[in-house]
């Protein structure tokens, strides 16, 4: 068995945790779910952390959590589907002292990008890497030759004098009843904007309309390639294990 860390996606309905095989880039063991506690106070995602860790008495090392907000430091700077009481927060500190762990918290995105790179969609890719996540809003990440660049809000880009996300992710889809094509015309400029101002080597496509990427992801018309994220919902738990190991033992 390979070098491992525990991964924790902490969402705003579910925390779901494993530890993984690093070198795999995939679960060691059968995930745990439990339910987010409402309301998900600090102090309250903490104590189901620390009981999600007694599913898995043999994991050792650094943990890694994702968050829905912005992360500076270990530092909790942003909570759209989460409690507000996290802003402001050192979520490092708070939990690695209710866990007894080491613990590196990430942007969610961010965890996502960072697994994508290193064992999905990007692997071996060099240069600029740009994921984004197609969901209720858009999340991005960038990673450059491996490292990332934390908390890129492309989502929020003012683009036709409009939060882009409110306009083109799969939740303006669902809501509008677009179909396919409508759809990606709104992602053809969403892309193009981003790709003129980055110009990234490579996009990664995820979020759950992913798994029909043969839908849409032809339809664009953009220079950079792009292509389907592939590792769905493991990414989140997958990144944030990696991130915490490259910041092992510096707390």
């Amino acid at each position: 068995m390979g070098q491992q860390a525990f991964g924790i996606d902490f969402g705003g309905t579910g925390i779901k945790g494993a530890p993984v095989d690093l070198d795999e880039g995939d679960f060691a063991e059968e995930r745990v779910r439990i339910t987010t506690p409402q309301p998900a106070t600090p102090d309250a995602v903490a104590g189901v952390f620390a009981e999600l860790l007694t599913h898995f008495p043999d994991s050792t090392g650094p943990v890694g959590v994702t968050v829905p907000g912005v992360v500076r430091h270990g530092v909790v700077g942003s909570a759209a589907n989460i409690d507000p009481g996290w802003i402001g927060t050192d979520a490092d500190a708070l939990l690695s002292e209710a866990t007894g762990r080491e613990v590196h918290v990430v942007n969610d995105a961010d965890a996502a990008g960072l697994a994508e790179v290193a064992y999905g969609a990007a692997r071996g890719q060099r240069g600029l890497v740009i994921v984004t996540t197609l969901g209720t809003g858009i999340g991005s990440a960038f990673v450059h030759d491996g490292v990332l660049v934390p908390n890129a809000e492309l989502g929020h880009l003012e683009i036709d004098g409009r939060d882009a996300e409110t306009h083109a992710a799969n939740s303006a889809r669902k809501a509008e009843e677009l179909s396919w094509e409508a759809w990606a015309e709104r992602l053809t400029r969403y892309y193009s904007v981003v790709e003129a101002l980055f110009s990234p080597d490579l996009f990664v496509v995820g979020g759950g309309v992913s798994k029909e990427h043969q839908e849409f992801l032809p339809l664009l018309d953009i220079r950079t390639p792009i292509v389907p994220a592939v590792l769905l919902n493991r990414a989140g738990v997958v990144g944030a294990a990696l991130n915490a190991h490259r910041l092992g033992g510096t707390r």
